[in-house]
């Protein structure tokens, strides 16, 4: 995590009985006592050390804004860019390839044909968001649900609870840049008028041409990766993590690895897509098998 503490943040232990769940603080006071925990928490992090803050959004049960849980990391830690690779959601014939995303020291940046999914959030948000109000899948098909207007199902909770996800950790960029050039897309996303009739939709998303994997592809050329390929979200992933990986410029740190689904029962496993370049799968032994920080 990026090790960044906001007002109205707890740090402490997440602690659950037949009594209650709250956050044990660091003072030894209780926080959040009696209020609504997502199970998915309490599945993964009871006993553990986290930070834990309310959202603007409500539960849907309750009333009250949601809480937001997610562990704790090593901190503090310098600026850094993160690649995502987020594997296929397998009840979802529109997920097949997968999905990129990408993080400049701890703003995800969500590029999408919706328009409500193209923005930049928190890593805590995009990554450990819970399974409760807007977030959830609908509890009568599993599934994104908008049908009641009032009480959206965008089933957009916590990717790493949805998916396994494949990172490209890079260290020596210029993180100021790369903010500038994907916050420019999601300005320019926003400013599209939508189709006629479907006030949801990004007018210019084009599977090959504008994709969540081409903008980021096309920001991380501009940026200076100029050997980056693909239109695909794994194959991207791969020419990317090799370019990087393989870079001489000794500024630059890199690793890639796996960030596995902390598996729920809002989601069922996901799955890697194949790589479809032929070069890409023999890169892709090279690039896992880089286990330290390059430089």
């Amino acid at each position: 995590m990026s090790g960044r503490v906001d007002e109205g943040v707890v740090r402490g232990v997440l602690e659950s009985s037949h009594r209650e769940t709250c956050i044990r603080g660091e003072d030894g006071k209780e926080y959040f006592a009696g209020e609504k925990f997502w199970q998915g928490y309490l599945l993964h992090w009871t006993g553990a050390r986290v930070f834990a803050r309310r959202l603007p959004q409500v539960d849907y049960d309750t009333g009250k804004r949601i809480i937001i849980v997610w562990p704790c990391g090593d901190e503090p830690r310098p600026p850094y860019m993160e690649l995502y690779y987020n594997e296929r959601l397998v009840k979802y014939p529109a997920s097949i390839f997968g999905h990129n995303a990408i993080n400049i020291s701890g703003t995800v940046y969500n590029f999408s044909h919706l328009i409500n999914e193209n923005e930049a959030i928190s890593e805590e948000e995009y990554l450990y968001r819970p399974a409760l109000g807007e977030f959830a899948p609908s509890p009568h098909t599993g599934r994104f649900s908008v049908s009641d207007r009032a009480r959206p199902y965008y089933d957009k909770f916590g990717r790493n609870f949805m998916r396994t996800i494949h990172v490209l950790h890079v260290e020596g960029v210029d993180t100021g840049r790369l903010t500038e050039i994907f916050s420019a897309e999601i300005d320019r996303i926003h400013r599209t008028p939508p189709p006629a009739g479907r006030p949801d939709k990004y007018r210019d998303f084009h599977f090959l041409r504008r994709s969540c994997t081409t903008i980021i592809r096309d920001g991380l050329r501009r940026y200076g990766f100029s050997a980056i390929r693909g239109v695909f979200p794994r194959d991207m992933f791969v020419s990317a993590a090799y370019e990087i990986l393989g870079s001489r410029d000794h500024s630059i740190r890199a690793r890639a690895y796996c960030m596995e689904q902390l598996k729920v029962e809002e989601s069922p496993y996901s799955a890697a897509t194949p790589l479809l370049n032929p070069l890409n799968a023999c890169r892709v032994r090279k690039i896992y098998g880089a286990r330290a920080l390059k430089g």
